[in-house]
């Protein structure tokens, strides 16, 4: 389960900010501005998306059933079966730009925070599309099995998509097996308050 992710906004992710210059700098240009979320980023809040097209300003969270709640993450292992995700997996697959991603650990019945990536950005898979009534598109985070130095905090994380793969993700579909065994294993993580 990934509920929340972080996009610093400092120099050092100039990568995430350039994402985020694009998408703003473009809906400007057609009288839409748009002020993107960063920091902490919570289930419905606006954000940066790569697509296979141009980056995008997505909300996080399909509308749940019968409109009630969101649907923020999709396991892998049957998002291309379930019909709620199976046409996005097949045409809608993005990347979601993230300087880490939290997971909470419950130890004596406390939750401990844990910040958790590499030291560079990280993109995590999803899946997007457009619902009714809606002007953005909204999306979802794949997840899968925790990888073994990250399973003590929890048995889910977001696949993430390293450099030479995320064109590949983004362009077709690899079998579910293949997007497993390419998301990064080696993360890194941290206590956070």
């Amino acid at each position: 389960m990934c509920g929340r992710y972080f996009i610093a906004d400092d120099q050092e992710e100039r990568e995430i900010k350039k994402i985020i210059k694009d998408i703003e700098d473009r809906s400007k240009a057609v009288g839409n501005p748009i002020d993107l979320k960063t920091g902490e980023i919570f289930p419905t809040n606006v954000v940066p998306v790569l697509t296979k097209d141009v980056p995008q300003a997505m909300a996080w969270g399909f509308k749940g059933f019968q409109g009630k709640g969101h649907l923020i993450n999709a396991r892998v292992e049957t998002a291309n079966q379930k019909p709620t995700f199976r046409t996005p997996y097949s045409q809608n697959r993005c990347l979601i730009p993230a300087s880490w991603f939290f997971e909470w650990r419950t130890v004596d019945k406390k939750k401990e925070k844990y910040a958790i990536g590499k030291k560079e950005p990280i993109y995590m898979a999803g899946l997007y599309r457009m619902e009714k009534d809606l002007e953005l598109p909204v999306f979802v985070i794949l997840t899968m099995p925790a990888s073994p130095s990250i399973s003590f905090i929890h048995d889910r994380m977001p696949v993430i998509v390293p450099k030479e793969h995320r064109e590949a993700w983004l362009d077709q579909a690899p079998p579910v097996g293949d997007l497993m065994d390419i998301s990064t294993k080696e993360l890194q993580w941290k206590v956070s308050s």
